[in-house]
């Protein structure tokens, strides 16, 4: 199973809320979703946990490509633009340093226009346990 068979699978929340890995590659993971009624919140704007969310699966693809079970232990996130009901929406990560136990990644989430919705760095903790997948992608 590959990496990213593994997490769209075994990441259940994410999968409940429609977020998807689409491309994991070396230091790069992105995902996509939809924003459906389901993701807004009172002000009936995209919730920020659903985009949070979104961003944390890239996360975690990239943290964990190395074949170490890596946990976040700390994420920043900025909403900078808000998502609408209907767009389609993308979360790609890169990573910044892959240090032997404190990874660290950048993640932009943009609509189908290219704007820019969030930002956000998230900070890893590299275990000593294996991840086990075939291969990325």
């Amino acid at each position: 199973m590959t990496l990213l068979e593994k997490l769209n699978l075994t990441d259940r929340f994410a999968a409940s809320i429609g977020a998807r890995l689409i491309e994991v590659g070396d230091g790069y993971a992105r995902a996509e979703m939809t924003v459906e009624e389901r993701h807004l919140n009172g002000a009936g704007v995209c919730q920020g946990g659903a985009i949070f969310t979104l961003a944390d699966l890239t996360l975690a693809a990239v943290m964990n490509s190395h074949g170490i079970l890596t946990v976040g232990v700390s994420n920043n996130i900025n909403y900078v633009r808000s998502a609408m009901l209907g767009e389609h929406i993308v979360a790609e990560c890169r990573e910044r340093v892959n240090h032997h136990k404190l990874p660290c990644c950048d993640i932009t989430v943009s609509n189908e226009a290219g704007d820019v919705l969030a930002t956000m760095t998230g900070l890893g903790y590299r275990t000593k346990n294996e991840f086990e997948f075939d291969s990325l992608q």
